[in-house]
């Protein structure tokens, strides 16, 4: 797994590539925790996930829960077809706030 990150006037944005696994599920939940620390809000983009599996899904979880309990905004944009039907099968595509684009976020907030 690979990540960007990228910093805008009202949001970070960690932009996450490859597979988020078993093996690189803690880093990628270290990397959106510690964004969430700075960040008035955290839009992680998905476009470039090929692969997620359950681990990632706990880690996007927990960045989720994290953000929220500390009143900030948490959103998945682009997300693949890989990870949105992972998302759907869990049902939370209905729990997570997606957008199509960065922009569309940002434009959201």
């Amino acid at each position: 797994m690979e990540h960007q990150i990228t910093r805008h006037d009202t949001a970070t944005v960690v932009a996450l590539r490859g597979d988020v696994d078993l093996e690189s599920s803690p880093r990628a939940r270290k990397i959106l925790l510690d964004a969430l620390d700075t960040a008035p809000a955290l839009l992680v983009d998905m476009s470039g996930v090929s692969y997620i599996d359950s681990s990632g899904i706990a880690s996007l979880v927990e960045s989720f829960q994290t953000g929220r309990a500390n009143g900030k905004r948490f959103v998945l944009v682009a997300v693949s077809e890989p990870a949105l039907r992972v998302l759907q099968l869990a049902r939370l595509d209905r729990v997570f706030d997606i957008h199509g684009s960065v922009d569309d976020a940002l434009a959201a907030d």
